[in-house]
């Protein structure tokens, strides 16, 4: 495993990050999820990143499980907050009560008394921007933050954001996590230049593109039975987007490529999200050990020119690329 530096910022992660998202607390039984975390930390991934929206909050339980007694200095911790996490009017966004209401749950949650990155999970349109930044600044003051980060939000939305944090002197942000895969790459054309100028690295979830680019997937098929695409817990409907025969058959056309170099196609998508050197880490998930595994192995390997431009030249025109796309949640009202 190899490591690289969050953003600007003094911490190491590693370049293939273990995410529960869909897994732990829902598509795989506890056990499972434990020997998958055991296997990450067995093959160097040292990067673990959550949510408490996770399974309605029981994924950041199963991580904390499965970190118990694992030195606490060894790893990244990433959690994040904005998403619904009860039934309350106040239970969900970026305001200053349900920032600190769901730091304190997730530190709960997760057995540990602090965070190492935690994210601001979408951008919210009704709470104040500086209202949000005011808590998360004061998270990290009281030591139960150690970095600060977002996901999923705009250049628009960053520079506010930056512009926030340079006028009060405040801890700046240090990471970005976006979707990011040779099919969606909406971030290139204005987040990563501008990530890129201000010292924010990318931490990309979903670099194989929900599954699609393992190749799995055959024009004309029908999905595999268990497979994602098939699992209505399992991102089913985001899935959805790539299960069309135009896509599938250019994926296929990435097979002679990936065998050339002797990679699984999982592994030279997670290679070819890694090429971009604004990208920190790749967030893969799993739900048995041998995926870990396999998937780790994508660490340290380093695709050419020509190799990237046979995989462009591969995917045609099915790659999404409108930055337009990165989208929040619009206010309740």
């Amino acid at each position: 495993m190899e490591y690289r530096r969050l953003g600007s910022s003094g911490m190491y992660v590693s370049e293939i990050s273990y995410g529960n998202w869909i897994t732990h607390g829902s598509q795989v039984e506890q056990n499972s999820a434990i020997a998958c975390v055991r296997a990450a930390l067995d093959v160097g991934i040292t990067t673990f990143d959550t949510a408490d929206v996770y399974a309605g909050t029981k994924a950041e339980v199963v991580l904390g499980k499965a970190l118990k007694g694992v030195r606490r200095e060894s790893y990244e911790l990433f959690t994040k907050v904005y998403w619904p996490t009860g039934p309350g009017k106040n239970d969900r966004g970026l305001s200053r009560k349900h920032i600190m209401e769901s730091v304190h749950a997730s530190l709960k949650r997760l057995g540990t008394d602090h965070i190492d990155l935690y994210q601001m999970h979408r951008f919210d349109y009704e709470a104040p921007l500086e209202e949000s930044i005011r808590a998360f600044e004061d998270l990290i003051r009281q030591g139960k933050v150690n970095y600060i980060g977002f996901s999923e939000w705009t250049a628009d939305q960053i520079s506010a954001g930056l512009a926030i944090q340079k006028e009060l002197g405040y801890t700046r942000f240090v990471s970005s996590q976006p979707q990011y895969s040779a099919l969606w790459r909406v971030i290139e054309s204005k987040v990563i230049p501008l990530c890129q100028k201000e010292g924010i690295g990318q931490i990309v979830w979903s670099p194989m593109a929900q599954g699609v680019l393992t190749g799995k997937y055959l024009p004309g098929k029908k999905p595999p039975a268990g497979s994602r695409a098939t699992d209505k817990k399992s991102g089913a409907e985001m899935i959805s987007r790539w299960m069309k025969d135009d896509v599938l058959s250019a994926v296929q056309k990435l097979v002679p490529i990936a065998q050339s170099l002797d990679l699984t196609m999982g592994q030279l998508a997670l290679a070819w999200a890694l090429a971009n050197e604004n990208v920190s880490s790749v967030i893969m998930g799993a739900t048995k050990p041998k995926q870990v595994k396999d998937n780790a192995k994508a660490s340290g390997i380093k695709l050419s020119e020509q190799v990237l431009k046979a995989i462009d030249e591969a995917l045609g025109n099915v790659a999404t690329r409108d930055p337009n796309l990165t989208e929040s949640p619009k206010p309740r009202a």
